[in-house]
């Protein structure tokens, strides 16, 4: 095996892997080290009694003929291999109230989105027309974002500036719609009087063109990917967990294993949290401003979620998602006490290809603040090759929040308990340790329209051979992730000729 790459990758979550296929598409000799048995982040899966779970990407937005994550996909060889399955155009989302039967529907299509909507509210219709060309508008003032070479300036752009809940009440004076427009904020752990337009608007826009749920399991994107990579002459190292970079002068010469291991390179990119890269460099190499920025930056919060193997049959497959709110703030859903949560819930059903019309599992999830899990902290579920348990309290613990989550979710599901075979859950702790975010945290970090800049992080970092990739550099999700490799790669290779060869992909 070679030990001396042209560019070493830690991390091979989507941001990772789409960096490494971009480099080794140009010519790199690339390799890319993951800590886990399975590569993906956020894309990987799991099964439990054959049932397949996705651990992070429920649905995906954009991937129709002409459409931004389409183009993206052909370029990286995805689109024709995919299995994927489009959510109900008259309502992938669906939106409701305790005590309120009606069910309010975000559609696919802006018309469409305006329609469905303004069956309900039909004197805000032409607010809601309004609103979805707001979203489209913002989303136009990122070139990437449309695929395109163009440049543009957003940095003193009033979307960065405004907050999504303040906005909101200035399209509609109606206090429902503002709530039922507001009320997939999970979707980037939205939060009042924080979180900037524009975040809204990228995530939101993206749905409303068109949204996908992947057949069997999102880790399908990881494994397509990996195999073009190796393909192409890549290499993925999996049990493979950096601990370090040992330097020489002042660049990087190679990244340290856990197990002693040493992977010589050129260039380093840490497709990690952010708090990871840090740690890796030793003290003397960044200067302490710098280190100290990073790290006092807020990242957003976290999530409890229940899997549920149902019995065969006995809960029909829905082709949307549902977002459930106990009160009338959709925004006031993150702010619970103990006693209080869940405030609201999100659920999915998984899409299998072995029974297309069922849905023999089913996906919960609640806020949770990683507050919650303090006295556990210091308890470790993996390392590459080890797993321990947390101990009796934890379990308690999860058993607990998982009883609370069961009793809210017969709001949507009467009786589901019956039909349940096992259930298994993952706490902010499960994510931190899987995925390797800080704090389990959904997003990274969590912006802010007080100070929008302050969470711009430039792909280059003040080692020379050291580049970031991922979700913190440009956005959050599948296409905020896919972008921000082609961001960062396009430190190493020509940016117009890159998106050209997008834009040309077939």
């Amino acid at each position: 095996m070679d030990n001396k790459y042209d560019v070493v990758i830690i991390g091979s979550g989507l941001g990772g892997l789409c960096t490494a296929y971009i480099l080794s598409k140009e010519g790199y000799n690339v390799c890319v080290l993951e800590k886990n048995r399975q590569i993906g982040g956020n894309l990987q899966i799991f099964s439990r009694s054959k049932s397949i779970f996705d651990t992070g990407v429920h649905y995906v937005g954009g991937l129709a003929e002409g459409q931004n994550l389409n183009q993206y996909f052909k370029y990286f060889g995805l689109m024709d291999k995919l299995k994927i399955k489009q959510l109900d155009l008259d309502g992938y989302d669906h939106i409701t109230f305790k005590g309120n039967p009606i069910v309010y529907k975000h559609a696919q299509g802006y018309d469409n989105f305006v329609e469905q909507l303004a069956q309900h509210f039909p004197q805000e219709r032409d607010n809601l027309i309004k609103y979805v060309k707001r979203m489209e508008e913002i989303c136009n003032h990122f070139p990437l974002y449309r695929v395109s070479n163009e440049l543009k300036d957003v940095t003193s752009a009033s979307f960065l500036q405004t907050d999504t809940k303040a906005y909101l009440e200035t399209v509609t004076p109606n206090k429902k719609l503002q709530n039922i427009l507001g009320a997939t904020n999970a979707l980037y752990a939205g939060e009042a009087n924080k979180t900037p337009l524009y975040v809204h608007a990228l995530v939101i826009n993206s749905y409303i063109e068109s949204a996908w749920r992947c057949v069997d399991g999102s880790g399908q994107i990881a494994k397509h990917l990996g195999d073009s990579i190796k393909e192409m002459g890549g290499t993925i190292l999996n049990y493979s967990e950096a601990k370090k970079f040992n330097f020489s002068g002042d660049e990087i010469k190679e990244v340290e294993l856990t197990d002693g291991r040493t992977i010589e390179g050129k260039k380093f990119i840490c497709n990690t949290d952010l708090s990871k890269a840090l740690e890796m460099v030793d003290s003397k190499h960044l200067r302490p401003a710098y280190r100290n920025r990073i790290n006092n930056l807020e990242t957003t919060t976290s999530v409890f979620i229940v899997y549920l193997v149902l019995k065969p049959g006995t809960l029909k497959y829905f082709n949307y998602n549902i977002y459930h709110n106990f009160g009338e703030d959709s925004w006031d859903v993150i702010n619970y006490t103990d006693e209080t949560w869940p405030k609201g819930y999100a659920a999915f059903s998984q899409v299998s290809s072995k029974s297309p019309d069922n849905a023999d599992s089913l996906i919960v999830m609640g806020y949770m603040r990683y507050d919650e899990v303090q006295q556990w902290i210091n308890t470790k579920n993996i390392t590459p090759n080890h797993v321990e348990k947390r101990g009796d309290d934890y379990e308690d613990f999860k058993n607990r929040k998982t009883e609370k989550l069961l009793d809210a979710i017969e709001y949507s599901f009467p009786g589901i308990r019956k039909n349940i075979v096992s259930q298994h859950t993952s706490t902010p702790l499960t994510y931190r340790d899987y995925i390797g975010s800080k704090d389990g945290n959904l997003y990274g970090i969590a912006k802010d329209y007080k100070d929008p800049l302050k969470t711009f992080i430039s792909p280059k970092t003040k080692v020379p051979n050291l580049l970031l990739t991922g979700q913190n550099i440009n956005f959050h999700g599948v296409l905020g992730v896919t972008i921000s490799a082609v961001v960062t790669a396009a430190e190493l290779v020509d940016k117009t000729k890159l998106v050209k060869q997008i834009q040309s992909a077939t």
